[in-house]
């Protein structure tokens, strides 16, 4: 069978982990329109007849300006070795520019090929569409390039059947089952900040991080961190309305990951500093 990695490279914001859960068939990475989604590398798995394409979804390029987002960037340096490809992402809708003529550097500097996926066609005009892609192939010496929206699905199985072209002949490197290589607590404690991070706005996205304490068959239990007493004031609500509106929104997910009902126990506690505490960057994975 064909076999192999790709990485998913692009500015933050580009749409790669919507472009990973469509190119995967599934959800395997959470999505907002906040920057730093994405804090660590996950591996999306497509699986198909002859084929097994590991799509390493990576925080977007940034300059670290604390130990997480140095984290995170040693995360996208590391996550480049021994990649097959690289899946570069461009967003339609926005003005193609430095950064991404930075990323261009790196990727193309790789020397392994590199498809570019120009996102978020959905809904744009055949003529801006085409001045898009006019100006992504300036980037580099692309293998192919891709107009796609991860939205609506419009061009995903020929961007698939694309990167799988890429694959040598290899072994299955996860289950046929398998969809991603996060553990379920990781799963659940991603979709509870995926729903934190929709609710909030501002500073507030930045400091949330979550952490799931228990996991039985009747209960899962997790605290949400936060850096300040105020940001705690924000995520718990009036009342207890907007940490409830969190558990309202993400139990239904997990319910459908763990395959029955559990009763979610959220709450929100505040870890000063904790973006600079190495060993609580460990702990939760980044």
């Amino acid at each position: 069978m064909k076999s192999g990695f790709v990485a998913v490279a692009g500015r933050p914001n580009v749409g790669k982990s919507s472009l990973v859960n469509a190119l995967s068939g599934g959800k395997v990475a959470i999505v907002s329109d906040k920057p730093q989604t994405t804090r660590r590398r996950i591996f999306g798995v497509a699986n198909g007849e002859g084929f097994q394409l590991v799509l390493v979804d990576l925080p977007g390029f940034q300059r670290p300006r604390d130990p997480l987002t140095e984290h995170m960037q040693r995360t996208v340096d590391a996550s480049f070795e021994d990649v097959d490809g690289v899946l570069f992402v461009l967003d339609a809708r926005d003005r193609i520019g430095a950064g991404d003529r930075f990323i261009a550097q790196r990727v193309f500097a790789l020397d392994v090929p590199v498809v570019i996926a120009l996102n978020k066609v959905d809904r744009l005009k055949p003529g801006h569409i085409a001045s898009q892609m006019q100006t992504g192939s300036q980037l580099g010496n692309f293998h192919a390039l891709h107009p796609v929206s991860a939205k609506t699905g419009d061009g995903i199985g020929e961007l698939r059947e694309e990167l799988v072209g890429l694959l040598s002949d290899g072994p299955a490197y996860f289950p046929a089952e398998q969809r991603t290589d996060l553990s379920v607590e990781e799963q659940i404690a991603e979709l509870i900040r995926e729903k934190a991070l929709q609710l909030t706005k501002e500073e507030v996205p930045h400091a949330i991080s979550v952490e799931v304490e228990e996991l039985d068959d009747k209960r899962v239990q997790a605290p949400i961190y936060v850096e300040t007493e105020s940001q705690k004031q924000i995520l718990v609500g009036k009342s207890g309305a907007m940490v409830k509106q969190i558990g309202t929104r993400a139990r239904p997910e997990i319910e459908a990951l763990l395959g029955h009902p559990v009763f979610l126990e959220l709450h929100v506690k505040v870890r000063p500093k904790w973006r600079r505490d190495e060993g609580m960057l460990e702990r939760l994975g980044i």
